[in-house]
């Protein structure tokens, strides 16, 4: 499958990120684009809802709570795809730069390019990845690596 293929399938996996819940076609379009023998490292910012916002209606579960749901099917699929996690803990500041407001900081890290479509292409990820939206109320993901 080629790159814009492969963007097209994750838009319709994960939805067009227009609500910053995923990732743009054009963002997925960049990371795959990425040579795939380089490792890629992800620092993933999350600050929660108070209450969980499921699509459908569903309530009754805190951010918190939605969070550890998809983290218990993300941290096993991401150790499938060959990747793993360099930390995972509480936002405590700002050392330097604006002050911004987190929850949760988690980097991941995987072997290559592939590690980490094998990642978002596992179908119980995918499944667990309605409580990671639900449980955000905004996040942020940077992309690091050579």
């Amino acid at each position: 499958m080629d790159v814009k293929q492969q963007s097209a399938q994750f838009v319709t996996w994960y939805g067009p990120g227009t609500d910053g819940t995923s990732p743009t076609e054009s963002q997925w379009t960049q990371i795959l684009s990425r040579a795939n023998d380089k490792p890629v490292t992800l620092i993933n910012f999350f600050k929660l809802n108070a209450a969980a916002k499921y699509a459908d209606g569903t309530t009754g579960q805190t951010g918190q709570e939605a969070f550890a749901s998809y983290a218990a099917a993300s941290m096993p699929a991401m150790e499938r795809a060959g990747g793993r996690f360099l930390y995972v803990g509480p936002f405590q500041g700002m050392f330097l730069g604006q002050d911004e407001d987190w929850d949760l900081v988690a980097i991941g890290a995987y072997p290559d390019l592939t590690a980490l479509v094998a990642l978002y292409s596992d179908s119980a990820y995918r499944e667990a990845f309605h409580h990671r939206t639900a449980a955000c109320l905004r996040q942020k993901v940077l992309v690091c690596g050579d």
